[in-house]
């Protein structure tokens, strides 16, 4: 069955600037009467949240990490995502399957054929319709986290782990060209919010 709603997910690097996008996306969904809900991984339920406070600050081997990240990304499936694409009602989620590629494959070396086997368990033929993948040089999100303050332990992280992530974003992003939409984040607000715009129109219109 083909549904009207659309599943939309926000990708990138640390300190790529998602939040603030979060944003633009909400008025554009609002202007269009567009209804939605916003969501994020690890968390948007109950457990994904107490996970998500485990995931970002215990030290836990890389393939717990893995595992626990799809302990969760389940229940938000099945609770939240599923059942509001079902009811007509588009669902924009920051990080989804594609974070746990570049994160805990990339970052952590975890085998990308695991976590393929876990993803086709876990969500089969469900796959985002659009993901915006927001690009920054690293020496920027660095700075950036830097100057925010309070980091978890995947942001503590040294410069090549964040190189490797940056990578492996634009690897499955170069896999998936009809999927992916890189944007730019170093430059102007104004800018990227037009960007955005432009991709949620052909998406929707």
């Amino acid at each position: 069955m083909k549904l009207d709603s659309k599943f939309i997910t926000l990708e990138g690097v640390d300190g790529a600037g998602k939040s603030t996008c979060i944003n633009f996306i909400k008025k554009y969904l609002a202007d269009k009467k567009l209804k939605s809900i916003f969501t994020r991984e690890p968390g948007g339920t109950l457990l994904g949240e107490k996970l998500r406070e485990i995931l970002l600050h215990d030290k836990i081997t890389p393939e717990t990490e893995t595992l626990l990240m799809f302990a969760a990304r389940n229940e938000h499936i099945q609770q939240v995502i599923k059942p509001n694409l079902q009811s007509g009602i588009n669902v924009i989620s920051d990080r989804f399957t594609d974070a746990t590629y570049a994160y805990q494959s990339g970052g952590r070396y975890v085998e990308m054929k695991k976590i393929t086997i876990l993803r086709n368990w876990v969500h089969g033929e469900l796959n985002p319709d659009l993901t915006l993948l927001f690009d920054l040089p690293i020496d920027v999100s660095l700075a950036r986290l830097k100057s925010n303050g309070h980091l978890d332990k995947f942001e503590k992280e040294a410069a090549d782990f964040h190189i490797r992530i940056k990578d492996s974003y634009l690897a499955l992003a170069k896999k998936e060209p009809d999927r992916f939409e890189v944007i730019d984040s170093n430059q102007n607000i104004s800018n990227i919010e037009k960007e955005i715009y432009l991709v949620l129109d052909k998406l929707f219109l």
